[in-house]
């Protein structure tokens, strides 16, 4: 691995090596321990969009590893490749850094840093695809059920780039991804048709969440109206009217089923608050895992471990 874009891109083992050293780090760091293996590197985060636990957890996981980040925020850098075409701001953080880190509008931002970079590229979140936050809840996964091979995962909502990351991870992974979605926000067919490709039967379309939650492990969701969709947001309130995950939907999916969301939640919207706070959510040791996963991707990366 040279760099971390999407999960498509990934193979299974390096997926699996990633969870594990993820679930090393996290022991380590909970009895005070430290791996100090990136001392003297430094780490460049690039964000085109405001974020909150992104932020916090890679900037956090680049001090707990031993080393420094630099933050440039959207009005620092503006969109990339408007202000400055983003080949050249790959090759000069290239000579400052040892890692670059970057939240972008377009995906195809993230393929040329990539391309012309020659230090690791790592996506925290692009129009395509989300893969740190698919990872992390694949982490929390196999914490709650003690595996992830053969567990159904319900995502009800928008088929955006945090349902095409899942997708791809339990494909990838040996999972089930049902996706429910209104007409007009279904995951897309060449996603669905790809993960199929990986591990047939993985990964399915429907329009009915009642029938998506049922035998779900994980019911999972996101908001309706994502960064940059803000002027859709009346339309889309409205087109979303039966897809909250609410107690009802939760009482028709198993009883030991989990539910996850990427965060911010909306609640009263795509997600109650009755639901965000009851026994089955475990919305933030997913958010948690942000930070131990992003903890592992670095060291693979940045370290060579």
């Amino acid at each position: 691995m040279k760099n971390f874009l999407t999960i498509r891109d990934c193979t299974t083992q390096e997926l699996l090596e990633l969870l594990e050293l993820s679930a090393g780090l996290k022991k380590l760091y909970k009895n005070d321990k430290r791996d100090l293996c990136l001392t003297g590197k430094t780490l460049a985060l690039l964000f085109e969009k405001a974020s909150l636990r992104t932020r916090v957890s890679f900037q956090v996981a680049m001090h707990d590893l031993g080393g420094i980040t630099v933050y440039l925020k959207p009005d620092d850098i503006g969109i990339i490749g408007q202000r400055e075409p983003a080949k050249d701001m790959a090759r000069v953080f290239s000579r400052y850094v040892h890692g670059i880190v970057a939240r972008t509008y377009a995906h195809e931002t993230l393929n040329e840093l990539a391309h012309w970079a020659s230090v690791p590229v790592i996506n925290a979140l692009s129009d395509l695809s989300h893969p740190c936050q698919a990872m992390a809840d694949m982490q929390t996964a196999i914490e709650c059920f003690g595996k992830i091979n053969g567990l159904k995962l319900a995502y009800i909502g928008d088929g955006n780039n945090v349902a095409r990351s899942l997708a791809f991870a339990c494909a990838k992974l040996g999972m089930k991804c049902v996706v429910a979605s209104p007409r007009g926000y279904e995951l897309d067919a060449e996603t669905i048709a790809a993960a199929n490709a990986i591990h047939p039967g993985s990964a399915e379309q429907i329009r009915d969440p009642k029938q998506a939650v049922k035998g779900a492990d994980i019911i999972y969701t996101d908001t309706w109206v994502s960064m940059g969709q803000e002027a859709e947001k009346e339309k889309r309130i409205k087109d979303f009217q039966g897809y909250q995950v609410n107690g009802e939907l939760l009482a028709l999916a198993p009883k030991t089923a989990k539910v996850m969301h990427c965060l911010p939640a909306y609640r009263g919207y795509e997600i109650t608050d009755e639901v965000c706070e009851s026994k089955q959510s475990v919305i933030f040791d997913e958010a948690e895992n942000r930070l131990h996963f992003q903890r592992a991707l670095l060291k693979k990366l940045i370290g060579g471990k």
